[in-house]
């Protein structure tokens, strides 16, 4: 029997080359497949410790600028109602004054629990998971715990309406720094009530109550009350500016935070993503190497000494 004229090791390096093309095929469908270099670690090779480390600053990135967008939320919510708060002790001082300048006091107690009922509903104001705004760690009963103008009067202190606790709600913004967003009822509305209390006190006592004719007594008391509710109407104020500088930080944290996750998801890209036109170029060449390849094999395995023997004439 003719041998073959391809020999044991030859066999082996075409099947070697045969299998190597079918490999770079397999990677080059699975690229424009994916859109990616590799879906394996393994396929990644030096780069695969990077890139985890660049998904992982991304993902970190992504959660800071979650947790800071709900903290930013709470503040624009806060801005509102310690806002309207601010108004409620304005109409207080606008209605202590005009009792004096109409000596007409008859209708200052309905102002007076009008202003109480919106300012309790403000600091018994709850957020998205049910939880009260202004509550601090004791976010689980209503902050101010009085019904009514008459029941605030009642107690010892002013201090005895508040529920809420005492530790303020802070954000994590990366780096292991935090900002402290939260705000408490006790903070915001004791000034406001003691002014409320101190009023329906005296309509009450001795000197009360008020009615159509303010006397010399009344007349001097709001006279102070008009003082107090402008105090607390500057303390207010005073406090949404500073809730407004914790939005406006925490707003600037956020496109850090975005422009972090951008900068490392882009990075992840430009290692894992391929170039698409490249890779179909690839793929094409990878495709036309192959089928040389295997038509190369067949042929040699047809080729026998009988191609090299000289025809007889």
């Amino acid at each position: 029997m003719i041998g073959r004229v391809a020999t044991n090791n030859q066999a082996q390096v075409l099947l070697a080359q045969l299998m190597q093309n079918e490999s770079n095929l397999n990677t080059s469908q699975q690229q424009v497949s994916s859109g990616k270099v590799s879906d394996t670690y393994v396929g990644m090779g030096d780069k695969a410790s990077v890139l985890e480390a660049a998904r992982s600053a991304a993902a970190q990135a992504d959660a800071v600028q979650s947790s800071t967008q709900l903290a930013v939320n709470q503040a624009d919510l806060q801005d509102t109602q310690v806002t309207s708060l601010a108004d409620l002790a304005d109409q207080l001082r606008q209605a202590l004054t005009k009792a004096m300048a109409d000596n007409d006091g008859s209708t200052l107690m309905a102002q007076a629990q009008s202003i109480f009922d919106q300012a309790k509903q403000i600091l018994n104001s709850k957020d998205a998971n049910g939880n009260y705004l202004y509550g601090g760690e004791n976010n689980t009963v209503p902050p101010v715990n009085v019904d009514s103008l008459s029941d605030l009067a009642a107690l010892p202190s002013v201090s005895d309406a508040f529920s809420n606790g005492t530790i303020k709600k802070s954000v994590n913004i990366g780096g292991g720094q935090t900002v402290q967003v939260g705000m408490l009822a006790s903070d915001l509305g004791t000034q406001l009530f003691q002014s409320l209390s101190d009023i329906a006190n005296f309509d009450s006592g001795a000197n009360g109550p008020f009615n159509s004719t303010i006397t010399t007594a009344q007349s001097n008391f709001l006279t102070t009350q008009v003082q107090a509710a402008q105090t607390a109407n500057a303390n207010l104020n005073n406090q949404a500016a500073a809730n407004g500088f914790v939005y406006n930080h925490l707003s600037d944290v956020i496109d850090q935070q975005k422009a972090t996750s951008t900068l490392y998801k882009g990075f992840v890209s430009n290692l894992e993503d391929v170039d698409m036109g490249t890779a179909i170029t690839q793929l094409n060449q990878n495709q036309v190497a192959l089928q040389a390849a295997v038509q190369v094999t067949a042929q040699l395995q047809q080729v026998s000494l009988l191609n090299y023997l000289p025809t007889s004439g």
